[in-house]
């Protein structure tokens, strides 16, 4: 039996600073300018980040798989929604293609590399891991589905020319694509969980924490996203700066939201994987993927639907042609439940290319 690490001063101590540096940027006592500032920036943000995965984990721990691997889910596409809304309100244009940058980039980060590399690490380790298919095929259709009607469709409707839905059309594909998302925690979570529950001999046996951590471990868990929140938008500013001044493309800053806010998770997946829990390492992977579409996306339209700003979705051919390879090829992996090296290599390269095009289109 594992039991959970006491509250070292790790798992608290950056998120405190860090938002003890956010006050102090808003009260305008400190500014993100020069190498070091950025660094020491960067350095509590990585410090956040591993501690919101201590404490994701501790409440999963509790509440059980696979409910305990939508916790983190669901708060890292909290801050994904609130840093992508944040950035289209603040940017005084009425044309953005921030939130589809966006939702692309996690899309592909989870299905190409956190899968590649959950799946290239457990395979080393392990020489061959399994998993239950019908979970991973149900993860896999539902994002699939919200994928091409999102990312793709709009590109060839005809009642808004353009990569763009019209009003009405926005609304009920963002009222769908939330009533699919909510159908599959329902069957994830209740009526089909055994599908997302690994056997026992797959997942390493751990002993619950207590009600008391848990509680605390939550507490926590808000106060160490909440300091990746306002720590990534100290950053985007003289970020997206960089990107331009760098003559890299625009849409390269919803590449780096997009990793910024999947660390969280990405560390858990990856750490399941190491340990043998593949099966928690794909709810983790998939689901995230999963919630980005199933919440951001409805939440964004109803941003821009009040707002009156237009959304801009479709995606170009070479985007269309990476998400569908990822679709294909994912489809694949996932369809025998046992993974080696050779799928994780795969998806890796897949990656890789995705990160080529996206700092050189």
């Amino acid at each position: 039996m594992r039991t959970h690490t006491s509250f070292l001063w790790w798992t608290w101590a950056p998120p405190l600073a860090a938002l003890a540096l956010a006050a102090a940027k808003q009260a305008d006592l400190f500014h993100v300018e020069g190498a070091a500032t950025w660094g020491f920036v960067a350095v509590l943000l990585l410090g956040s980040v591993f501690a919101a995965v201590h404490h994701a984990e501790t409440i999963a721990a509790k509440v059980g798989q696979p409910l305990g691997a939508g916790v983190l889910a669901l708060a890292v596409t909290v801050i994904e929604t609130s840093l992508i809304i944040a950035s289209m309100m603040s940017s005084g244009v009425r044309e953005t293609a921030l939130a589809r940058d966006t939702v692309f980039a996690t899309v592909l980060i989870v299905l190409n590399g956190v899968v590649g590399l959950c799946l290239l690490v457990g395979g080393w380790r392990h020489h061959e891991q399994g998993f239950r298919v019908e979970g991973a095929s149900s993860a896999l259709s539902v994002l699939a589905t919200l994928a091409i009607v999102t990312l793709v469709l709009p590109n060839f409707t005809i009642t808004k020319l353009g990569p763009q839905y019209s009003p009405t059309q926005l609304f009920f594909v963002g009222a769908l694509s939330l009533i699919l998302y909510l159908v599959f925690v329902f069957v994830q979570s209740w009526r089909h969980r055994d599908y997302f529950v690994a056997e026992a001999r797959n997942e390493s046996e751990e002993e619950p924490p207590s009600a008391g951590a848990t509680a605390l471990s939550a507490v926590l868990l808000v106060g160490a996203l909440v300091a990746v929140v306002l720590l990534a938008k100290a950053l985007s500013q003289p970020l997206e700066r960089a990107i331009l001044a760098a003559g890299l493309p625009a849409s390269l800053l919803g590449v780096v939201i997009a990793a910024i806010v999947l660390l969280p998770e990405s560390g858990a997946a990856l750490r399941a994987a190491y340990e043998n829990r593949v099966q928690t390492s794909l709810n983790l992977a998939l689901g995230s993927a999963v919630a980005t579409i199933g919440l951001t996306v409805p939440l964004v339209v109803a941003v821009s639907l009040y707002l009156g700003l237009e959304l801009i979705l479709g995606l170009d051919y070479e985007g269309m042609a990476l998400l569908l390879l990822t679709l294909a090829v994912s489809s694949l992996t996932l369809a025998t439940g046992r993974a080696t090296i050779l799928q994780g290599a795969v998806h890796l390269v897949i990656f890789g290319v995705f990160l080529l095009l996206a700092a050189v289109p």
